[in-house]
């Protein structure tokens, strides 16, 4: 095999995402789902998610933040189920798996402010690579 030199970033972003599909493929099967030990930092237990309205005169919503966080897992693992669907979908093609494949990609970026709510940072999520 010839070396064609280093790898750029969206090879390595290619196949780094292969490598977390297969694994949690194999979990799947195995049984395993992922998620089902993720933990709040301990910092946030007991705490509230204080929503306040802009506007004078209305009422605050609060929100335990273990059911906030709860909410935030049951996203991830359902985005997780539907990127294990596009993947293994017959009818797709390749440029289509991709195309889609980037849009949960996206999502996930989206949802990175809430990685400090767990307590192991492999469990939060992760989007692209900014060196894009």
């Amino acid at each position: 095999m010839e070396n064609s030199g280093p790898l750029n970033r969206e090879l390595m972003d290619t196949i780094v995402q292969g490598v977390r599909r297969a694994l949690r493929e194999d979990l799947s099967d195995a049984g395993v789902l992922p998620g089902d030990d993720v933990e709040l930092a301990g910092r946030w237990h007991g705490g509230e998610l204080i929503l306040k309205p802009g506007k004078p005169g209305l009422q605050e919503k609060a929100i335990s933040i273990e059911s906030f966080f709860h909410k935030i897992v049951m996203v991830r693992e359902r985005l997780r189920v539907l990127e294990q669907k596009i993947n293994n979908h017959p009818r797709l093609n390749d440029a289509e798996r991709v195309e889609l494949q980037d849009y949960i990609t996206r999502i996930y970026g989206s949802f990175t402010s809430f990685n400090v709510l767990f307590d192991n940072r492999i469990d939060g999520f992760v989007g692209q690579s900014q060196d894009h």
